[in-house]
């Protein structure tokens, strides 16, 4: 028998009282120790019970719920890069506030991943005591300013954006698109190309100094919350200072864009675990020709289905997570993982929607959402296909790039 459910179990839900097997079915989180294991509850509970029911109509809206931010600090979610707690654990979380939301999923992982992370590991000790107290709280907010307009797969190559060292500063002129949390944050780590050197540098750039603009990208099919933008710099001046001083090249930064990339490839497990939440869900409470839809053949293949693409996802990202605590991840690691949980994200996220029939067309039952924010997951931090060469070219020898 698959073990079976209860209230303390961080992966597992009630439905109408009955107790189902948990969508962990192996039990990936019961690797954690147990101080680990009864953290990842409470986030499960508080997620599950005050995030998921309530961010649907934000969604719908394209609206970013600020108030929900507080909270989540309360929870950690503003420090978990620098919790001290394993990779395991550190990404089952990500994996969580997936399941519950995939828009807050990539506001969280990126503010740890690629704002906390970076600034506390490769920032001066001036620039870590004035950001890292507002950020682990959520009181200040930064963004990753890389991609850029006509740069985005070839960005490490082509990056547009210059700066410039002067006597008053460093001047940077440019614009970067696709930045999430772009319109409200308080600063943007900006990459530019240093004009003297030709080396890509990063620079703290606060977004209240004059030449800043910032415009949200609307209208998009999926992560509808996260308030991705446009920015643009118009002859900024920024202190010397504000150069980060370990990214004074991109070499520096590479190990964050790995790690980055393996995060999304426990955003690609997580939101599996909520497909099967929500497809299982409707499945046990959708009635037709007199029983449950639950009772069809045809609804259980692809509960199975959803439930084995998780499962599958949930233990490679494991191993991976092994590997990263060992320090050896590098890139075709996290490239397979990214590539490989978005892939199986993606036909999860058809399946679950399928099993909502007409409604689930609708942003109500949750399954268009998933199956919408699937195919960000599967296209951004490398699309599925610059992955897969990435994998390629280190299984081969040979690069596809050039």
């Amino acid at each position: 028998m698959p073990p079976i459910l209860d209230s303390s179990h961080p992966l597992g839900a009630h439905l109408a009282g009955i107790k189902y097997p948990h969508a962990d079915i192996l039990g990936v989180a019961d690797r954690l120790p147990e101080d680990e294991q009864g953290k990842l509850a409470t986030i499960h509970e508080f997620l599950q019970t005050e995030i998921r029911p309530v961010v649907g109509e934000f969604w719908d809206r394209e609206e970013l719920p600020f108030d929900l931010l507080p909270k989540m600090a309360a929870h950690g979610l503003g420090e978990i890069e620098l919790s001290g707690t394993s990779r395991l654990y550190r990404g089952l979380v990500y994996a969580e506030v997936t399941r519950a939301d995939v828009s807050l999923s990539a506001l969280v992982g990126i503010h740890n991943e690629l704002v906390v992370g970076l600034i506390d590991k490769l920032g001066s000790d001036a620039q870590k005591k004035e950001w890292l107290p507002g950020l682990r709280q959520f009181e200040k907010v930064g963004c990753f300013a890389l991609t850029e307009p006509d740069h985005g797969s070839d960005i490490a190559g082509g990056l547009a954006t210059t700066a410039e060292k002067t006597a008053e500063g460093w001047v940077i002129n440019g614009a970067k698109r696709w930045i999430g949390a772009g319109t409200f944050a308080d600063f943007s780590i900006c990459f530019a190309r240093d004009i003297a050197d030709n080396d890509i540098k990063a620079f703290i750039v606060e977004h209240n100094r004059e030449g800043v603009t910032t415009q949200k990208i609307a209208r998009k099919m999926g992560l509808r919350i996260m308030q991705n933008a446009d920015i643009n710099y118009d002859n900024v001046v920024i202190p010397h200072e504000n150069l980060i001083p370990g990214a004074e090249t991109f070499a520096n930064v590479n190990d964050f864009l790995c790690y980055s990339r393996a995060w999304v490839g426990w955003q690609g497990a997580g939101i599996q675990l909520g497909i099967f939440d929500k497809a299982r869900e409707y499945a046990v409470k959708r009635e037709q020709f007199g029983r449950p839809i639950a009772k069809f053949q045809l609804v259980q293949e692809q509960l199975a289905r959803i439930l084995g693409n998780a499962t599958a996802s949930l233990a490679m990202m494991a191993q991976v997570a092994e590997v990263q605590e060992k320090g050896l991840l590098e890139m075709p690691f996290a490239a397979l993982a990214k590539a490989t949980t978005t892939r199986l994200a993606r036909e999860s996220a058809a399946a679950g929607r399928n099993i909502g029939g007409g409604n689930g067309i609708l942003t109500e039952y949750d399954l268009s959402k998933l199956m919408s924010d699937a195919e960000i997951l599967f296209t951004y931090e490398g699309t599925y296909d610059i992955n897969s060469l990435i994998v390629g070219r280190a299984v081969t020898g040979v690069s596809a790039f050039v």
